[in-house]
C-alpha cells in the first residue's frame, strides 16, 4: 500500500511538473508572437545587403532586435550615393551619432540605393563612421534597386510609372516641384536661413569639405595644426549671424556638394542602367527609428529633394536616456 502511495505521489507531482513545463513553453511562444506582432509591418520580409559581410538582414528584424536596456533602433533609408539626399543625409549623421546614442538609440542603419563600391566611396568622402571603415558608427547596407525604400513608402517622384520619359528628364521635373512639393522651399531655405531651428550640422559638413580641399572653400577658418574651426564667416555676417542657421550657409555646403562630391565623383556614385530603370534617381528617402520591440517612435519621408529629416526634430521628440 506504501509502495502504491509513493508511486502515485509521484505521478502526481511528474504530472504537475510537466504541466508547469508546458505552461512555460506555450507562454514563451505566445510572448514570441507577439513581440514579432509588434515587429514594424512595412519592412517585414525586406532585405538589405550588409557591405561588410555581403549577407542579407531583414530590416524587419533589424529594428525590432529586443534589448535588455530597452535600446532603440535607428534605419536611414537613403537615396543613391551622389543623390543630394543620400549625402545630407550621411553629413547629418556624422554630426549627430553621439547625441542620437544618449537617447538610447544604439543601432543605426544606413541604407543607399547602390552598389557596396559606391556607399563605400560615400562614408569615406564625409566621414561617416561605419562598421566598414572604423568599425563602429553606423552599419552599412545597399539595396541598389531601391526595393526597401518603395517598401517603408518613400516617394517614388515625378511620372514612376511612365516608362518612356528619361529619368534625367522626371529628374529636372521634381527639381521644380513636380512629384517633390517640398524641393523649392528646402532649396530656397539654404539662401534665406532661418532665425528659429539650430543646423549646428552644417558647420561640421562644411569643415570637412574645407579639410578636403572642396570649393567653396572660404567659410570657415581653420586651425593649421587641429583643422578645428575657429571662424566661421557666416556668424560675422550683420543682423543675420546671430541666427539659428544664417543665410547662404546651407547653400554654400550643398554646392560644395553638388561641385566636389556629386558631380566630380559621379562615374563612381551614381546609379547602373539597371538601377534607373528601377526609378532611384527620382526616388525619395526616409527614416525611422524604433523602440526595442520593433514599435516606431519616430517616421520621416523625405517630401522632396533636399528635404530630408530635421535632426534636431527626433532629438527633441526622443528625450535622453536616464
Amino acid at each position: 500500500a506504501r509502495f502504491l502511495g509513493h508511486t502515485a505521489a509521484q505521478h502526481t507531482i511528474s504530472a504537475a511538473t510537466t504541466m508547469k513545463i508546458l505552461i512555460a513553453q506555450f507562454t514563451a511562444a505566445l510572448l514570441s508572437t507577439l513581440q514579432l506582432s509588434s515587429a514594424f509591418p512595412p519592412l517585414a520580409g525586406v532585405t538589405a545587403k550588409l557591405v561588410k559581410t555581403s549577407q542579407y538582414v531583414d530590416l524587419d528584424e533589424f529594428v525590432s532586435t529586443p534589448s535588455s536596456k530597452g535600446q532603440k533602433t535607428m534605419l536611414v533609408l537613403a537615396t543613391y550615393a551622389a543623390d543630394f539626399n543620400a549625402i545630407e543625409y550621411a553629413q547629418r549623421l556624422r554630426y549627430y551619432i553621439p547625441e542620437l546614442q544618449k537617447r538610447g538609440i544604439s543601432k543605426i542603419g544606413f541604407v543607399l540605393n547602390c552598389e557596396s563600391d559606391s556607399a563605400k566611396a560615400l562614408v569615406d568622402l564625409v566621414d561617416l563612421p561605419s562598421d566598414v571603415t572604423e568599425g563602429h558608427g553606423v552599419t552599412l547596407m545597399v539595396d541598389p534597386l531601391g526595393r526597401c525604400g518603395r517598401a517603408f513608402g518613400v516617394g517614388t517622384g515625378w511620372r514612376p510609372d511612365d516608362a518612356e520619359m528619361s529619368p534625367y528628364v522626371k529628374l529636372f521635373g521634381m527639381l521644380f516641384g513636380l512629384g517633390a512639393w517640398a524641393t523649392l522651399p528646402a532649396v530656397i531655405g539654404g539662401y534665406i536661413g532661418n532665425p528659429f531651428k539650430k543646423q549646428p550640422w552644417i558647420e561640421d559638413a562644411l569643415a570637412v569639405g574645407q579639410r578636403k580641399g572642396r570649393w567653396p572653400d572660404m567659410a570657415l577658418v581653420l586651425d593649421e595644426d587641429s583643422e578645428k574651426v575657429i571662424t566661421n564667416k557666416f556668424k560675422e555676417l550683420p543682423v543675420v549671424g546671430g541666427w539659428s542657421r544664417r543665410p547662404l550657409e546651407l547653400a554654400t555646403l550643398r554646392l560644395q556638394n553638388m561641385m566636389d562630391i556629386s558631380i566630380k565623383n559621379w562615374k563612381e556614385l551614381a546609379p547602373n542602367e539597371k538601377a534607373l530603370n528601377a526609378g532611384v534617381l527620382t526616388q525619395l528617402g526616409g527614416c525611422i527609428v524604433c523602440d526595442d520591440r520593433g514599435n516606431s517612435i519616430y517616421e520621416w519621408r523625405d517630401p522632396g529633394i533636399c528635404a530630408v529629416a530635421n535632426f534636431e526634430d527626433i532629438l527633441a521628440k526622443i528625450p535622453k536616456s536616464a
